[in-house]
């Protein structure tokens, strides 16, 4: 296990208990939260070490590197996935109508297809072996394993969906995603946000902090900071009003021994809507899309 001891923003070591989270997808294991009271960062330590850790994602209950769609989460989640592919699409359209992109993270591959389906120049990286593999079935193509695979070019959009919670070194792969894109191209993060009102209603529970595959756990002030602390620009943040549902259901899920009925789903759906309802004053929604620029001294 390796114990995280200052906070990789603002180097703050007076890092608070925030609370403790089990494992719900893979061991069942109960890991600690500690939040970082300068900037708000909220930290899983300590946490396995690198190697250890792949060990948490070998499950089919996760979607995003399996493919598969078992159980009604799973029914729910690729049906989502399909409205999402096309909301991404027009997103990245209303910013480049065209141009090379990198899709960090990209998992079995849906995305990158549907951008190359667009006439775009895609590369992927990936580093579950499972889902590159599907991943390069699905677009033809060869899907990196890490970003220092990338051969030596810069992107015009780089997008990383619900992958940065997840890499062990922040700041360095924040770094390296600024140094990969061009100077004015645009970066695309999503992430979870633990402050928006199905995160502070489900508490513990909630099923955006995904311990300990979920590393790192973002307020809009904290993400805010690593933009700026990485020399990025933020240019516009938008809901992903969808991911209210998916993770309230699945928080559902969990109060209920991992056992979802009918009921269950129903009281999840409904919290996702209140959320979204909730958040709209602020865009402090469940998950949030930053968009960002590389800044210009």
């Amino acid at each position: 296990m390796v114990d995280i001891i200052e906070c990789p923003i603002c180097k703050n070591k007076d890092l608070q208990n925030f609370t403790r989270c089990i494992d719900y997808t893979v061991s069942h294991e109960t890991f600690e939260l500690k939040l970082c009271k300068n900037c708000t960062l909220v930290i899983t330590t300590p946490r396995p070490d690198t190697n250890k850790l792949s060990e948490y994602y070998q499950s089919e209950e996760y979607i995003s590197h399996s493919g598969k769609s078992s159980g009604g989460i799973g029914f729910i989640y690729k049906i989502a996935r399909g409205f999402s592919l096309n909301w991404k699409k027009a997103i990245i359209l209303n910013h480049k109508k065209e141009g090379s992109i990198l899709d960090f993270g990209c998992g079995t591959g849906e995305f990158l297809n549907t951008m190359r389906n667009c006439g775009w120049d895609i590369t992927g990286v990936e580093p579950s072996d499972h889902a590159r593999t599907k991943a390069e079935i699905l677009t033809i193509q060869k899907i990196n394993h890490s970003l220092e695979g990338i051969p030596d070019k810069k992107f015009d959009v780089i997008t990383a969906w619900h992958v940065v919670e997840h890499v062990p070194d922040l700041l360095e792969t924040t770094r390296k995603l600024k140094s990969l894109v061009k100077k004015d191209g645009i970066i695309f993060i999503t992430v979870p946000n633990y402050q928006s009102p199905d995160g502070n209603f489900y508490k513990e529970g909630w099923a955006g902090f995904d311990v300990p595959r979920h590393l790192w756990h973002f307020s809009k002030k904290s993400m805010s900071a690593l933009l700026q602390f990485t020399g990025l620009e933020l240019i516009n943040t938008i809901p992903m009003k969808l991911d209210a549902y998916y993770v309230s259901m699945l928080s559902e899920k969990y109060k209920n021994n991992n056992r979802l009925t009918l009921g269950r789903l129903l009281k999840g759906f409904m919290w996702g809507l209140k959320s979204n309802l909730r958040a709209r004053r602020e865009t402090n929604h469940s998950s949030l899309l930053y968009i960002a620029k590389v800044h210009e001294v």
